[in-house]
């Protein structure tokens, strides 16, 4: 049986006024109520609900807000909670180095990700020193989401981010040093592609090279392996990001808790004809 991965949430507030928390009080993008539950706790439910995860820490300037919350108490169990005023690389540097073996990361506004996701990530994900889940643009198309993202373009699709990162052990470490100068130009695709030199901006602007390609190039010059996952769930890549997020999220949220409520209800019935 493979050994459960810690993991990491991402809860932390960059630097500027949050268009979302624009006419709260709240302290943190975290605790903003979707589908009447803070976003965290959307979070933690799904990685207490995955198999495959073991320990889980929350990382932010200020954890004590967080763990305050009643909703987000409710859904912490064994949570560990981890204050941390430097930016996210220098959070993901420590974990990995206290992990000292694999580490999955997700953030706190990753308010749709299921156990199924997590699942199929980790699954196919096992055995890489950097794996990175990414949504294809048509099938976010063939499910009817309307939202706008960040799409990086490569031979075969356009592929968007789903916030889930798995790091296989301090190996990686000069990558995300090498990642925290990026930081700041994580929405601006092509300049984050050129980051890595003319020869693959080149080969991403002409569509020459896959996102699986574009992967091992980019791990290989730091002596790793990597994979990009393609995530099923077409809506993996919507996080909430911005205030025209909410209602998608909270739409295909109600969309789920219908298909769960009627299987339920289903079964019941299969259940009372049966006996």
């Amino acid at each position: 049986m493979t050994q459960p991965v810690p993991a990491l949430v991402l809860a932390g507030s960059r630097p500027g006024r949050d268009p979302l928390l624009v006419g709260t009080s709240l302290p943190s993008k975290a605790l903003l109520p979707v589908a009447g539950q803070p976003m965290l706790a959307h979070v933690l439910a799904a990685l207490g609900a995955s198999p495959s995860v073991g320990a889980v820490t929350v990382v932010a300037q200020d954890t004590a807000s967080l763990a305050r919350d009643p909703a987000v108490a409710a859904r912490a169990g064994e949570v560990r909670w981890r204050d941390s005023a430097g930016s996210i690389a220098d959070a993901v540097v420590h974990a990995v180095k206290e992990s000292e073996g694999a580490l999955f990361v997700t953030t706190a506004d990753n308010v749709l990700l299921t156990p199924d996701i997590v699942e199929q990530f980790l699954s196919a994900s096992e055995g890489f020193d950097v794996a990175v889940g990414l949504v294809e643009r048509s099938s976010v198309a063939r499910a009817g989401h309307s939202t706008r993202r960040t799409w990086l373009r490569f031979r075969g699709g356009a592929w968007s981010g789903a916030n889930l990162f798995r790091l296989g052990g301090p190996q990686v470490i000069p990558l995300v040093d090498f990642w925290r100068a990026l930081e700041q130009d994580r929405k601006k695709g092509r300049k984050l592609i050129g980051a890595f030199g003319p020869g693959l901006l080149i080969g991403a602007a002409l569509r020459l090279i896959s996102i699986e390609g574009f992967a091992r190039r980019i791990a290989g010059r730091f002596g790793l392996t990597a994979k990009a996952v393609a995530i099923e769930a077409a809506e993996a890549c919507i996080d909430a990001d911005k205030p025209s997020d909410i209602p998608v999220i909270e739409a295909i949220l109600a969309a789920r808790q219908a298909e769960a409520s009627a299987s339920s209800t289903a079964a019941s019935a299969s259940a009372s004809s049966s006996s």
